[in-house]
């Protein structure tokens, strides 16, 4: 079950989409592609911080991250 709400991607989708309307499924797979992207962006995150030998995520730890992940 999908962890992020759908109303909010939903949302962004038609703001950013040109206003269009979109289809459950479609919303549906742009937040199962947000959920793997935070997963990926979060795991390499983590590896920095650890890296570092610290126990928090950080923020540079997420730009660092952002670099990698793109």
């Amino acid at each position: 079950m999908a962890e992020l709400p759908s109303a909010g991607v939903k949302r962004l989708l038609t703001k950013n989409g040109g206003e269009l309307r979109t289809s459950t499924s479609a919303v549906q797979l742009v937040v199962e592609a947000a959920e793997q992207y935070i997963a990926r962006l979060a795991q390499e995150a983590s590896a920095v911080a650890q890296k570092e030998k610290r126990k928090t995520i950080m923020d540079g730890d997420i730009r660092k991250a952002r670099e990698v992940v793109g």
